[in-house]
């Protein structure tokens, strides 16, 4: 049985843990405000730009001269799931949560036979995918502080998914990220960024007025499909650092509500122990006086 000193080591040391714990909460809850109103700022315009694209898609008449990023490769074979997470623990499940749905859809594809290779934005998810997927991560990226990434960041990262994409590497990529909705939820999500997925009921509205324009549609697309995915590729960066923030929030409370049990659980074995002593040296010292 431990004893007195060991306790009292010991309780001393869980104390010390729970300031730690209590300091980090305090810490995600400064930085979930921030984060969660960049990413609530940013869904609106990456809604609509996604919207737009599909409608414009929706319109475009296939030809040689159509984008490869709407037409895609003709081919279904080879998937790249492009899975950010963060650089840091301590947050819960927030990175387990997106790797698994990533494990779960890349178990799904190869066993219909496809390929599927990773390119991992973020420490936490290239550590399990490079266990469980060696040899199939292409590119391992670390973002550092999520709330920090500016759009530039994205840019350069659809930049170089792009030129991964039309070099032939891949024929889909889907994006993996949490989607924040509250503190104590977020939800992983799957988004097909490359090519562009467009609705097979896209509507079409009767008698609706012509739209026409200028320039063509071929021609808004070609700019605006590769800044789709920078936008989304950014979205994801904002959305995780808030789901981050609010899973490192709630992890640290419930990691400073445990140390407040323990050292709770800890004081009373401390006094049982302690009373105990006391009542042994107390009969001790009156057998003593009573042998005299």
């Amino acid at each position: 049985m431990a004893s007195l000193k060991a306790l009292k080591g010991r309780i001393d040391s869980v104390k010390s843990t729970q300031k730690i714990t209590k300091a980090m909460q305090m810490v995600a809850a400064a930085k979930l405000k921030r984060a969660q109103n960049a990413a609530e700022a940013g869904r609106p315009y990456a809604e609509r730009l996604e919207k737009v694209v599909a409608s414009l898609a929706s319109k475009v008449t296939i030809s040689s001269t159509t984008p490869k990023l709407l037409t895609g490769t003709g081919e279904d074979k080879v998937h790249l799931f492009v899975v950010a997470t963060s650089d840091k623990g301590l947050a819960g499940a927030f990175n387990a949560n997106i790797a698994r749905l990533a494990r779960r859809q890349a178990d799904s594809l190869i066993k219909q036979g496809k390929t599927v290779k990773f390119y991992t934005i973020g420490k936490k998810g290239r550590a399990v995918l490079n266990r469980l997927y060696r040899g199939q991560v292409v590119e391992s990226i670390e973002p550092g502080d999520l709330g920090k990434l500016s759009f530039a960041d994205a840019h350069a990262w659809a930049e170089d998914l792009i030129a991964r994409y039309e070099a032939g590497e891949f024929d889909v990529a889907h994006l993996f990220y949490s989607h924040f909705k509250s503190v104590l939820a977020q939800d992983p999500t799957q988004q097909q960024i490359i090519p562009v997925k467009v609705p097979d009921d896209a509507p079409r509205q009767e008698g609706a007025a012509a739209i026409e324009y200028e320039p063509d549609e071929e021609a808004i697309l070609a700019d605006l499909l590769p800044r789709n995915v920078a936008v989304q590729l950014f979205r994801a960066m904002r959305e995780n650092a808030a789901s981050e923030q609010g899973s490192k929030m709630t992890a640290m409370d419930n990691a400073t509500r445990n140390a407040g049990d323990l050292i709770k659980r800890l004081n009373i074995e401390y006094n049982r122990k302690r009373q105990a002593a006391i009542t042994t040296e107390l009969v001790e010292i009156i057998s003593g006086a009573e042998a005299l």
